[in-house]
């Protein structure tokens, strides 16, 4: 389904042109968080129709909330697989199409899935587009709910969701503000399933499953090389170690390449330095992925630092996947000495790259700083956020260290951190080195005791080897002792994305996750 997010988007653009769409960021968690819940309606191979939804627990479902609270800020974040009600948070038509059934057949869909779970039933928050226009008529949203059911006054949207099967339970006022046609308000409708009888409500278990992935982690030594095939064949070498123990992914440290300045016949400047690295990028995004392909083998290519089409200077994360697509994460937040010596720039977009394990995250060093890149690339499904660093220091390396684990914990992800070591006394930035490689995880009962799976000796070059059961955060996500994703005040706090081109101190408005008329809502 991530090769519709794209056609996604552009049908949300279609429906709903008085908002802005979703992010592809948005769309992609939503399908991560929870893709069975997700389905797309194809017409000649253009996406017409796109639902979604996630499992979540009673007490959660009906209680007063908001369209923001409930969907996890869009992203579909709060899906809990011991839910036993399916919550529907977006439904959309293309307008060209209505009148065929597309809105049905996706009704039917998550029906036939409610079904398959032996879920209690289905619940969303249903449009009233039509209050707004009628609301001198009636004495308030209740009213209006009223008079619709009597026959009394049309609305499309209820009127397709009661044709549907679905039952109104209450009026959810301030649901979402931005849709002005229903002022603010929308009706919880739900469907209960017809082969389950429960009195109580019920918490599904979550069997602990196996999803084993194995990480290698490369603590790679500085060393001075003759030429770049010299360098190339020490990176080869670990990739080959790292695929003959069939591991899955392989990260190396940032501004690995930096040794490749140590056969200049002369020190350069921070600015010559910049310009002959960048030389090498085409011809190391070639040969990464060549091995990439040719072992098998995922390659977080540490950092490399690159001019790019504007003229700025970016350290970026090339990750070369075994499939040959190459993808890049460029660095967020430059530390002052890269931006003191190299006049480096940092990115504006971090996003998660899908493999063939799954939704991972790429952070370089001082990204691993600040909480919310991590918490974004959590909403969008990242199980996995390898940390390429370099660090001079024991403070150093500790800042990112101890900042990793906390990102396992609070993201209930794993965090797998690669540096380098050794020196390169005529090389900038490679004076000194300190690292201590290691693979983090979450702090609870499925996990290792102290938090760390695997990790290497200091200041010597190694490869640090470890299975991982992904298996294991959803468990702990939905049953662990804390539950650090779910238990988030979404009602207190969120952090918005200025991916819009709005001004940081203006928020972007909120998606509309309901159907227009005649397309169903929810």
């Amino acid at each position: 389904m991530m090769k519709d997010v794209r056609g996604i988007s552009a049908l949300v653009r279609r429906a709903y042109t008085e908002l802005p769409p979703y992010t592809q960021g948005e769309i992609r968690g939503q399908i991560n968080n929870f893709p069975e819940g997700c389905f797309v309606a194809l017409l000649d191979e253009e996406v017409v129709g796109y639902c979604a939804s996630m499992q979540l627990p009673g007490p959660v479902v009906f209680v007063d909330h908001d369209w923001d609270e409930i969907s996890g800020n869009g992203y579909g974040s709060r899906h809990d697989p011991t839910g036993d009600w399916l919550y529907g948070y977006e439904m959309c038509v293309d307008p060209k199409v209505r009148g065929v059934r597309i809105g049905r057949r996706l009704y039917e869909e998550r029906r036939a899935l409610a079904e398959e779970r032996d879920l209690t039933g289905i619940v969303f928050g249903g449009r009233m587009p039509n209050y707004r226009r009628l609301r001198r008529r009636v004495d308030g949203p209740q009213d209006y709910l009223d008079q619709v059911l009597a026959g009394k006054i049309h609305d499309p949207v209820l009127r397709f969701q009661l044709a549907n099967g679905f039952e109104p339970d209450r009026i959810l006022e301030r649901y979402l503000p931005e849709d002005k046609a229903s002022a603010g308000n929308a009706v919880m409708m739900v469907w209960r399933n017809p082969y389950v009888e429960r009195d109580q409500p019920v918490k599904k278990r979550l069997p602990r499953g196996v999803e084993s992935v194995r990480v290698a982690t490369c603590q790679l030594q500085a060393r001075a090389v003759k030429d770049y095939e010299e360098f190339l064949a020490a990176v080869r070498y670990f990739i080959d170690v790292a695929s003959d123990y069939e591991a899955d992914f392989i990260v190396f440290p940032e501004l690995f390449t930096l040794m490749l300045l140590s056969y200049e016949e002369k020190e350069l400047s921070p600015v010559e330095a910049i310009e002959r690295l960048s030389e090498y990028t085409p011809r190391l995004k070639a040969d990464i992925s060549d091995m990439a392909m040719r072992f098998n083998i995922n390659i977080i290519a540490g950092s490399h630092p690159t001019r790019m089409d504007d003229g700025d200077i970016h350290n970026v994360a090339y990750v070369c996947l075994r499939d040959g697509s190459v993808h890049e994460q460029e660095k967020i937040h430059p530390t002052p000495n890269e931006r003191y010596w190299w006049n480096i720039k940092g990115g504006d977009t971090i996003d998660v790259i899908q493999t063939d394990c799954g939704p991972i995250g790429v952070q370089i060093c001082y990204d691993s700083e600040f909480p919310e890149l991590s918490r974004r690339l959590a909403d969008e499904g990242a199980r996995i956020i390898f940390v390429p660093f370099c660090t001079d220091s024991r403070q150093g390396y500790l800042r990112v260290r101890y900042c990793a684990q906390a990102r396992a914990i609070e993201n209930q992800c794993f965090v797998v951190m690669s540096g380098n070591v050794g020196n390169l006394p005529n090389v900038g930035n490679m004076d000194i080195q300190y690292a201590q490689s290691c693979i983090l995880t979450p702090c609870d009962f499925p996990f290792a005791r102290d938090g760390i799976a695997a990790e290497a000796s200091e200041n010597v070059e190694t490869l640090t080897i470890s299975d991982i059961n992904l298996a294991d955060l959803q468990w702990a996500r939905a049953e662990g002792t804390v539950r650090n994703l779910a238990d988030r005040r979404f009602d207190l706090y969120r952090i918005e994305w200025d991916e819009a081109g709005d001004h940081p101190s203006k928020p972007r408005p909120r998606r509309k996750p309901l159907g227009g008329p005649g397309g169903g809502g929810g």
